[in-house]
């Protein structure tokens, strides 16, 4: 019986797969064209899942060989079994090969069991409860089901006979696991991301990320294309290849776990986002969603269609407009997604919509995008001030000298009182270090990354395009600059429109000048000391070493935050979140701030003006905060002479001006 069951339940599955994956592409297909290499995708994909996707995944041991165990056994498990049961090619190493498949699969499972006992509040439950049961379901009756065909039971012993009752139990078995693993794969269901997962990673809209790289500006719209929309609408707006990524999530929740906007009670959990997404996709309600809500806003609540609004002012919405305003972009969701997805692309993209084509931005967002249009500044301020806090400084202009090793780019902290402090602590650094620099004074403007992140693209290309045209007229070796936010900007995202410039942020050209030898520094004789990774030096750039370097240089032996690294908490301050100011149960730099007093710290170290403000706004705050140039301009003493030169440090690169024209 089982040996005529069989071939027509794995055909039909197949047969029931494949419709149903035709019918899930279509879904991905009523997005937007988007250019990529099918071939070279689908040949990079095993890459791809094995090293690049377990790479993240692997970051929880326990999770990762689980995921070996369970995926690796049930690839296996399910083209042996093909060719084993379905083809009938029974001969004893492939059915060998199987019951090792089938028991890893199985081992996997338990795991998998194990988890959903007592599973964190971050894991999506409903139909996802049942998982453990349907892998076992599956590897068990496979490997009862094969026992026979490597001798280890009597051929035909589940065949007839009284073994009827025990071959249809193993016969229900086999369609049941094949209805979780392969109908549901495509059709929907906990194993939907299988199926999915494995074509996002083929197709990523950043196929730039694998292989060991980094992929983190956002791109750029086309202004001049009429016909183009302006930001994401509705679903259908997005790229073909990002509702594939929203449907390969797989409800893990690790986003949810390092979002500060969900920690601090603000209407946003990126897991329940992309859920969303996938709702809008193919219509429907989130009345399904068996995760954790938005803070404040109880699942059932969102609705939506492919060609639908996102975003609507009455009715049902399948996302609320300061869901989208919550997010600070500090890409904690995208560094810990173990499928890859990238979030805030989709989030920023959405802003755009409201702000460009709607005016919705909320708030003092209006305010801030006007005053970037009138003076080049989001303060509003008269950029004839730009340089009025270093009027005794006598800086170098651009303007004057033409050529120069280092263009300090001053960033709109030359606005601040508190950010003018560290600027003139990084000019002091720069005149012991000797270094050739010069500044742009009243020529910069705001690099547009506030602009850019409440979605108006068009105020964020008028001002790279006029610093472009600007930083052209001069020649230069390098960019410093003390904010991470323009470093990232100047980076990664002036390229696209035609600047690519070397950036460093200051942090690491201080890194490079001490071992250059250029720098000394007294004893540090201050308190205990901790560092905050800003999200733009960090997790955008991957710079974590050379600001604890330089702190090391000082003498501090720093005391690391339970969340620093790639996994440092937000400060609250990034994607013009203080700008939008959507409310919560609590804010995020006091968060921030308490990571900081568990650490034992005195002084917390810093190195953006952003979270310089954030976490000095912090009422009865427990440490003080100082930006790493200021606390090297307090260490500085003369240098022995013939440091540089004898020293054991590395040296210096050294280039000179003429050799680069910008």
């Amino acid at each position: 019986m089982l040996e005529t069951l069989l071939p027509i339940l794995i055909f039909t599955a197949l047969a029931l797969a494949a419709i149903g994956a035709v019918r899930r592409i279509r879904l991905w297909r009523q997005g937007r064209p988007s250019r990529v290499n099918l071939f070279k995708g689908l040949v990079a994909l095993p890459r791809r899942y094995l090293v690049d996707l377990h790479h993240v995944v692997g970051r929880d041991k326990m999770i990762s060989n689980t995921h070996v165990a369970t995926a690796g056994g049930f690839v296996a498990a399910a083209v042996l079994m093909i060719l084993v049961h379905g083809l009938g090619i029974a001969n004893p190493l492939l059915g060998g090969l199987l019951l090792l498949a089938s028991a890893s699969m199985f081992v996997g499972s338990l795991f998998v069991a194990r988890r959903r006992l007592n599973p964190p509040a971050r894991l999506s439950k409903g139909p996802w409860m049942r998982l453990p049961k349907s892998l076992m379901a599956f590897s068990i009756s496979v490997f009862l089901i094969t026992l026979p065909t490597v001798g280890l039971l009597p051929e035909g012993m589940l065949e007839g006979g009284s073994s009827w009752l025990l071959a249809l139990v193993l016969a229900g078995a086999v369609a049941w696991g094949l209805g979780e693993m392969f109908f549901g794969m495509t059709w929907g269901g906990p194993m939907k991301h299988a199926f999915a997962g494995a074509l996002h990673l083929a197709f990523h809209r950043r196929a730039e990320r694998f292989g060991g790289g980094r992929s983190t500006g956002l791109k750029a719209l086309n202004l001049e294309n009429e016909a183009a929309p302006l930001g994401v609408e509705k679903p259908a707006d997005f790229t073909w290849n990002q509702l594939l990524g929203f449907d390969a999530c797989v409800q893990c929740g690790r986003c949810e776990a390092v979002c500060p906007a969900f920690a601090a009670g603000q209407p946003l959990n990126p897991k329940k986002l992309i859920q969303d997404m996938v709702v809008g996709m193919a219509g429907g309600s989130d009345a399904a969603y068996a995760g954790s809500p938005y803070p404040g806003k109880p699942v059932g609540e969102h609705a939506g269609s492919p060609h639908g609004p996102i975003v609507v002012l009455q009715g049902k919405a399948l996302v609320d407009a300061d869901t989208l305003w919550s997010c600070t972009t500090c890409r904690a969701c995208v560094e810990e997604c173990p499928m890859m997805i990238e979030h805030v692309d989709a989030i920023v993209d959405m802003r755009r919509y409201l702000t460009l084509e709607r005016g919705k931005t909320p708030n003092k967002g209006a305010e801030v995008l006007d005053n970037l249009i009138a003076t080049d500044n989001p303060g509003g301020f008269d950029p004839g001030s730009r340089l009025n806090w270093a009027a005794d400084l006598n800086l170098p202009l651009m303007s004057d000298i033409k050529q120069v090793d280092v263009l300090l780019w001053l960033g709109d902290g030359a606005f601040d009182m508190r950010n003018q402090r560290t600027l003139r602590a990084l000019v002091k650094v720069l005149r012991a270090a000797e270094v050739d620099f010069a500044v742009l004074g009243t020529e910069e403007r705001d690099s547009g990354d506030v602009a850019r992140r409440l979605g108006d693209e068009a105020t964020f290309q008028s001002l790279a395009k006029r610093n472009i045209a600007t930083l052209a007229k001069y020649r230069f070796l390098q960019i410093v600059t003390c904010d991470p936010h323009s470093f990232h900007v100047l980076g990664n995202e002036y390229g696209e429109l035609g600047g690519d410039y070397q950036v460093r942020h200051h942090s690491t050209f201080i890194a490079e000048l001490y071992e250059a030898g250029r720098l000394a520094f007294a004893p540090w004789k201050g308190g205990s000391v901790t560092y905050h990774d800003p999200c733009y030096l960090g997790r955008y750039n991957g710079e974590y070493e050379a600001p604890r370097n330089v702190l090391k240089a000082l003498g501090i032996e720093v005391k690391e935050m339970a969340r620093s690294g790639y996994r440092s908490r937000c400060c609250g301050g990034g994607g013009g979140a203080p700008i939008t100011d959507i409310p919560g149960e609590r804010r995020i730099p006091d968060m921030r701030m308490n990571d900081v007093k568990e650490s034992g710290a005195e002084l917390v170290a810093v190195g953006c003006p952003q979270c310089t403000a954030m976490l000095e706004g912090v009422v009865d705050a427990s440490a003080e905060v100082r930006d790493i140039a200021e606390l090297v301009a307090d260490a500085l003493v003369e240098r022995p002479a013939g440091d540089a030169s004898d020293g054991p440090r590395r040296p210096a690169a050294t280039t000179t001006a003429e050799e680069v024209t910008v």
